[in-house]
This record gives C-alpha cells, structure tokens and sequence, in this order.
C-alpha cells in the first residue's frame, strides 16, 4: 500500500485574492493612463487627474503582485493593503457623494461599482490572512 502525503498551503487563498487585486488595480490604471482623454469624457474627472490616479495603480498593482509571488507573505504588508483598499473604497464612495471630482452619472455608477470591487478584494484579503494563521 503507498502512502498518499498531502500538503496544504495556507496561503493559497491569500494569494489568489492579492493575485486577483493586483491584475484587476494594474489593469485598471492601464487603461486610466493610457486612454485619460476618453475616459475622462466618459466618467467626468479631469484626464491628468487620471492619469495621476493610472500611474499609482499601476504602482500600487505591481506591488501588491510582488507581495502575492513572494515566498513568505508579510501579514503587516497585506494588513497595509487591506487598509489601503478600505481607504480608497471610502475615498471613491466620498468622491461620488460630495461631487468633488464632477462625476458624470456613468462616473458616479462606475466610482461606487469601482468601490464595491476593492471592498470585495479587502474582504477576501481578510479571509485569506485569517486561514493563512490559522492553526
């Protein structure tokens, strides 16, 4: 009879949600950075603002997949993600509610379809380092 080993990584699901927030942020600022003038007729913002907001997704993107391909993941760096995710879903819901950023009705559905996403993504980072302690 052969024994059957099986392994379990903790940090699988920790990895999939970093993994999964890093492609949609990075994509997300791509398409911010390089199509600012369309995209700025159709949500309402400013396109230098956009490209702003693009240029730092794709950074904030690239590092959350650095954090998600690391070997050990930093449970304080992914804490630091959480919280910036929450921030910018309260910032994105602020924006909309205040006017501050001249959203136009497509804009505003997209900044509150935009904030939802990046809680779900806080969500399931929490989840993730939840089972990653896990004894």
């Amino acid at each position: 009879m052969t024994a059957l080993t099986v392994t379990t990584d903790r940090t699988k699901f920790l990895r999939l949600a970093l993994t999964a927030d890093a492609v949609v942020t990075g994509g997300n600022g791509l398409v911010y950075l390089a199509l600012a003038g369309p995209v700025s007729t159709l949500l309402g913002p400013d396109a230098g603002l956009l490209r702003g907001i693009g240029v730092f997704l794709l950074v904030y993107g690239a590092a959350v997949g650095l954090l998600a391909g690391r070997r050990t993941i930093s449970p304080a760096a992914t804490t630091a993600v959480i919280a910036l995710n929450i921030a910018w879903t309260l910032a994105g819901v602020a924006a909309v509610v205040t006017g501050a950023l001249g959203f136009t009705t497509v804009g505003a559905i997209w900044a509150i379809a935009q904030a939802l996403v990046v809680a779900g993504f806080a969500e399931l980072q929490i989840t993730g380092l939840r089972k990653a302690r896990a004894n």
